[in-house]
This record gives C-alpha cells, sequence and structure tokens, in this order.
C-alpha cells in the first residue's frame, strides 16, 4: 500500500511538470498570434481564436487529418503486433525449456547494444529488396519487434509462480492455453506499460518515416509537424494548436492505463 502511495505521489508531481507547459500550449493555440509571447503570460486570452486555429491546422494547405490517421493506423497496429510477439516471447524465453535457451536470450540482448542509427543502410536494402519502400507495411515490419519491450514481458513473465503453470498442465493444459489463460491476464500490467511505451515510440517516430516514406499521402503526424515548422514558422498559435493535436491521444491512452500502469510499477510481480 506505501509502495503504490509513494508511485501514485511520484506520477502525480510528474503530471504536474507536465500539465503545465501543455497547459500553456493549449492557451497559447486558442489566441491571436500578437497575445502569444505577451508578457506576462496571459493564462486566458484576453481575444478567442481557438476556431480559427483549428480550422487552420485541420482544414488548410497542409493534409493534417490525413497525417492524424496514418500515424494512428501504424501507432495501434504495431502497438498490437508488438505486445503479441513480445508477450509470446517474453514467455517463452522465461518459462520454457527449449536447446540454447539462455545463450539466444544472451545473444538477443546482445543486439540491444547495436544504435539502431547502425542499422539503417542494411534496413533499407533489405526493405527496398522486398519491394516495401514507400509503403506502411514496411514501417510495421520493422516495428513490430522490440527487443526492450521483449526483455521487459521476460523479466515479468519469470515472477509468474511455476505452480500455476504446473497445475494447469495437470488439468492438461498445452503451453498456447496456459500462455492465453494464465500468463495474459497475470501480466496486465507489463502489457499497459509496454503498450503505451510502444505506441508512444511510434508515435513520435520522425526518422523511420522520413527515411522509408517518400509519398506525402502516406505521412505521420511527425512529418506533418515538420511542415507545419515550414509553412507556419511565424505563427506560434497555429503550430501550438498542431502540437496539442498531435498529443490527444497520448493523453487518452494514458488516462485509460495508468491504473494498470500504476500496478505494474507498485506491484513489481504478482502476488503470492
Amino acid at each position: 500500500m506505501l509502495t503504490r502511495s509513494i508511485v501514485t505521489v511520484i506520477l502525480g508531481l510528474f503530471s504536474i511538470l507536465f500539465i503545465s507547459p501543455l497547459l500553456w500550449m493549449l492557451s497559447a493555440a486558442s489566441k491571436v498570434e500578437k497575445d502569444v509571447m505577451a508578457f506576462p503570460i496571459q493564462w486566458i486570452p484576453q481575444q478567442w481564436n481557438f476556431a480559427e486555429n483549428f480550422k487552420t491546422v485541420w482544414m488548410g494547405n497542409i493534409p493534417f487529418g490525413l497525417n492524424y490517421f496514418n500515424s494512428l493506423k501504424l501507432s495501434i497496429t504495431m502497438t498490437i503486433l508488438t505486445l503479441l510477439f513480445a508477450s509470446m516471447a517474453g514467455f517463452a524465453f522465461a518459462k520454457l525449456n527449449f536447446p540454447l535457451r539462455n545463450k539466444l536470450f544472451i545473444l538477443l540482448l546482445a543486439f540491444f547494444l547495436i544504435p539502431s542509427e547502425s542499422t539503417l543502410v542494411p534496413r533499407f536494402i533489405m526493405i527496398k529488396w522486398l519491394g516495401l519502400y514507400n509503403t506502411h507495411a514496411g514501417l510495421i515490419l520493422m516495428g513490430s519487434f522490440t527487443i526492450t519491450l521483449t526483455f521487459l514481458m521476460r523479466q515479468f513473465m519469470l515472477g509468474i509462480h511455476q505452480e500455476y503453470l504446473e497445475a494447469a498442465k495437470i488439468d492438461g493444459a498445452g503451453y498456447l492455453r496456459i500462455f492465453c489463460q494464465i500468463a495474459l491476464p497475470i501480466a496486465k500490467p507489463v502489457l499497459a506499460t509496454v503498450g503505451i511505451l510502444k505506441f508512444l515510440w511510434t508515435w513520435n517516430d520522425y526518422q523511420n518515416p522520413l527515411i522509408f516514406l517518400m509519398d506525402r499521402k502516406l505521412f505521420t503526424i511527425t512529418l506533418g509537424m515538420e511542415s507545419f515548422k515550414s509553412e507556419y514558422a511565424s505563427s506560434y498559435a497555429v503550430t501550438m494548436m498542431a502540437a496539442v493535436s498531435a498529443i490527444i491521444p497520448l493523453l487518452i491512452l494514458f488516462v485509460i492505463l495508468q491504473r494498470q500502469v500504476i500496478n505494474g510499477i507498485a506491484g513489481g510481480g504478482i502476488k503470492g
């Protein structure tokens, strides 16, 4: 109980530090341009321009809505696939006995030490060879396997009592049923944490869409924001409206899954 309270307080302080800039962004997005940089800060706009800034972002020259949809499509798809593959791999490395299990896991961790930037050229060549360059499928293929999140899942799965698995085996359950009906329900906190992390990483990813996408119709929200920076460099109100719009899915995701995240951080495993 004390640990959960501490975690809640820490997340509360983090939320305060995060909300203050967000409130300023929302305030700036609602102002006319001349009031954005006014000093002292006017938290409540004297002249509201929210509707006009919103219209400029979503109905202007830049296809912001399409960029938004592309990011949602990629983030949701990659998050679901990552949760599936990372949980299956984590369960296998933690609970299944197969030849070279530990050596393969060490090899997996060794790949984690390789910077992703150093693999850009090989990945580019491979994606071109597969005919997936300038497609969302190429990004999904590269982004659905994450060593870091597999490691997190494996460490959590190690905390599942072996007695649960043995009891299920005695009842005639196979490994697939044990994984689906025992391991996954117990792993809800870490699944929520992994899901938030993967969605956040994919949503904010700038490098991969920049390199592997050429068609503007396929651009993500990060490339769309870069376009806003170029076209509306002198309009901070419009840029802030675009930025506020871009972080809405992240806020919604955290609000929905925050209880599971707190349970995962506070518990660190399952209760005996």
